[in-house]
């Protein structure tokens, strides 16, 4: 025997069968003169499938907690979990006939896709098709861009004095080691007065950036003149 819960709803009659699928993203390519090959990727999410049983009679092999519930009560937790846009627990227990445990599948799911059936065959019961997908938490990363609140003063431009064989001043990168909170926008505008010129200090540290949103303190960048 087993018990499915759906988040805090135990289903009255368990499925005959649980279909679970579990498909990998790897990827098929072609090689010129060798043929195909198959790059392995991480698995894909986990889809359940089962039907259920939604008594409007009271039957002796269905189980209630909290006590008989018409067809309906079930129906509206469905839609609930439906349209709530959150994640949920799918909880499966089978046991033995003596009690002792066989497995205990604690997985969190959002709900696909759900399929009332109404055949007189089944009486006045209920017989809904349940389509469920596994749920993985993420997160993403985030840097925090601050423009000054007031503008910068211009400064006016003065007439350039002429000057004979002058040589080019000569200009020398600079170096900064990078701290806890930084990004390469941020250390672009101190150095620069703009961060979108955060590209060059990107283009001067490939040997040391992999990638232009990773940055670790303690790093030392060459910044360009």
């Amino acid at each position: 025997m087993y018990n499915v819960y759906l988040d805090d709803m135990l289903c009255p009659v368990a499925p005959e069968k649980l279909q679970l699928k579990i498909g990998n993203k790897n990827k098929t390519l072609v090689l010129i003169n060798e043929g195909e090959i198959n790059i392995l990727k991480k698995a894909g999410l986990t889809e359940v499938t089962f039907d259920l049983l939604f008594p409007n009679v009271q039957y002796p092999f269905a189980t209630y907690t909290a006590g008989f519930r018409k067809a309906n009560y079930y129906l509206e937790k469905l839609e609930q979990l439906k349209t709530s846009q959150e994640p949920f627990k799918l909880k499966i227990i089978r046991r033995f006939p003596d009690g002792k445990m066989i497995f205990d599948t604690n997985m969190k799911v959002s709900l696909e896709d759900y399929k009332p059936t109404d055949d007189a065959k089944q009486g006045f019961d209920v017989k809904v098709s349940i389509k469920l997908k596994q749920y993985r938490d993420y997160a993403t990363k985030t840097c925090n861009i601050q423009f000054a609140s007031t503008k910068p003063k211009i400064a006016t431009p003065q007439a350039a004095r002429q000057t004979t064989n002058s040589p080019a001043p000569k200009t020398e990168n600079k170096t900064y080691t990078v701290q806890r909170g930084d990004c390469l926008w941020n250390i672009a505008k101190k150095f620069y007065g703009n961060g979108s010129q955060y590209t060059k200090i990107y283009n001067a540290n490939t040997d040391k950036i992999k990638n232009p949103n990773l940055i670790y303190p303690g790093q030392v960048l060459t910044i360009p003149a």
